[in-house]
């Protein structure tokens, strides 16, 4: 038994959710797509499951919410998708992929063909299990690792049976940190350990780092640093009871949050697909090594032109991008270009919200008031801007933080830069905009230092200019 397909879309995250819209917009035919996936809901906005998803009223629990939103907040339902003639294969296994017959055998020994696949990332990553550092105890029922919707919806009714208890959040990642905030909106007293000095140690610089710490604090949240998990304590039950830390503390705890990283699954694809930076290695158009299949989202590793480099980026940015590329590129190929991204990540956690644009390589500038609502960072590297960091800016303000970082200006003082602040993207942004060329490499864009010493320096360099010329041209009226 078997069915077969003109495209497949392997995987249930947003990556996939995305590349469905995509090939709606773009005139795919009733019965040409089919999305499998392991979820048995449609694909759906992954990244809320951190944030809205573990709210106390939950809103965002309604099934309505277990769908992938579209930018003009077009709802992809099941009756969206048998609509636009999409098949949905759910709660689906995949166990084997031979990309050489363009065929998935499922777990059910079902055969799907295909003449096109897009790997869209989420279902096939995997979270990391303490179990692999050498911890057992994942199993016990108040040890939560959030991944997908049943990772969610059991984190809840943990949260729900803690409430006004202990919670330890293993990991200081973006999973530690936005879960940490949720736990504390739930009314359950938190403490964070992670092994690093500050937590988001990938992205935050320490001063960063210090300034969302601090108010983690103020909302009640310890913090433990530089020691890991080494054991737990049980009950005869089987839960938690304690958490033992390397450094020797023992946290009595009524629950555990363990957010400790994720690895992309490319076992189905290992010695059939070229694999780089722990990824799938795809081109500018998304395509692997394989010219029918194609890999988009977080299991993706593709050139970003900005950095002349391939990475692997891990956010829903890049997987909603990316999955939008990849179908124009199989849809349109002669009038898609090469994938050209512009790195970003963000997060909203209590009533803080801050976005990220770039690389955080280089030298680091501080700006903002770090004990007001409004601080940012730049990163420069070789004499130009790559990086930009912003809390608590307007629409306005991160747009011109992203528009400065894309366009990489040249950067010659570095205490001129702090002083601009994020005057100075604002500057970069409004001038690109008005230049006839878009040209911002000239010295007049990069900063806008004091002028008052270079026009006195003018004034005298003119003024002697004319007293010269009209020596010069005194003396030759006389000889005339």
């Amino acid at each position: 038994m078997g069915r077969a397909f003109v495209y497949v879309i392997l995987g249930g995250g947003v990556a996939a959710g995305y590349a469905a819209l995509e090939f709606t917009r773009r005139g795919v035919s009733q019965g040409e797509l089919c999305i499998i996936s392991e979820e048995p809901v449609p694909p759906y906005e992954r990244p809320a499951l951190s944030k809205g998803y573990l709210l106390p009223e939950a809103p965002a629990r309604l099934p309505s919410f277990h769908t992938c939103v579209g930018a003009n907040e077009e709802r992809l339902t099941p009756k969206w998708y048998k609509e636009h003639g999409i098949e949905l294969v759910l709660g689906t296994r995949v166990k084997s992929a031979d990309v050489k017959r363009k065929t998935l055998l499922t777990a059910a020994g079902e055969t799907i063909s295909y003449k096109i696949l897009i790997i869209a990332t989420d279902t096939y990553l995997q979270a990391l299990k303490l179990e692999e550092f050498g911890v057992s105890g994942s199993n016990a029922e108040n040890v939560c690792y959030l991944r997908d919707l049943a990772d969610a919806d059991r984190l809840v009714n943990v949260m729900q049976s803690c409430a006004g208890g202990n919670a330890v959040v293993i990991g200081g990642g973006y999973i530690g940190m936005e879960c940490a905030a949720s736990l504390v909106i739930n009314k359950i007293n938190v403490t964070m350990v992670f092994p690093e000095a500050h937590f988001m140690a990938r992205l935050f610089t320490p001063k960063i780092a210090s300034y969302y710490e601090d108010y983690y604090k103020s909302k009640g949240v310890k913090f433990i640093k530089g020691t890991v998990l080494s054991s737990f304590d049980m009950d005869s039950n089987g839960k938690v009871t304690a958490v033992n830390l390397r450094d020797g503390s023992r946290l009595p705890v009524d629950m555990v949050v363990v957010g400790i990283g994720i690895r992309p699954n490319t076992s189905l694809f290992e010695g059939q697909l070229t694999l780089e930076k722990g990824g799938i290695k795809v081109n500018g158009r998304m395509r692997t090594s394989n010219s029918s299949v194609y890999a988009v989202g977080d299991v993706a590793a593709f050139p970003v032109q900005l950095f002349g480099e391939t990475r692997r980026l891990e956010h829903v940015d890049s997987a909603r991008k990316s999955a939008r590329h990849a179908v124009a590129a199989i849809m349109e190929p002669n009038k898609t270009d090469d994938f050209d991204y512009l790195p970003f990540f963000y997060s909203r956690v209590f009533t803080l919200s801050w976005q990220f644009y770039g690389d955080n390589a280089g030298e680091v500038v501080h700006f903002g008031d770090y004990s007001g609502s409004t601080i940012g960072a730049y990163w420069v590297s070789k004499g130009h801007l790559v990086g930009s960091f912003l809390e608590g800016g307007s629409k306005e303000d991160y747009e011109a933080i992203a528009k400065a970082t894309k366009l990489k200006p040249a950067i010659e003082d570095l205490t001129e830069l702090e002083r601009q602040g994020l005057g100075f993207a604002l500057t970069v942004s409004k001038n690109h905009l008005t230049s006839p060329t878009g040209n911002v490499g000239g010295s007049s864009l990069i900063l806008e230092k004091p002028l008052y010493a270079w026009h006195a320096t003018a004034g005298v360099i003119v003024a002697a200019s004319v007293a010269a010329f009209a020596y010069w041209y005194g003396r030759r009226r006389r000889r005339w």
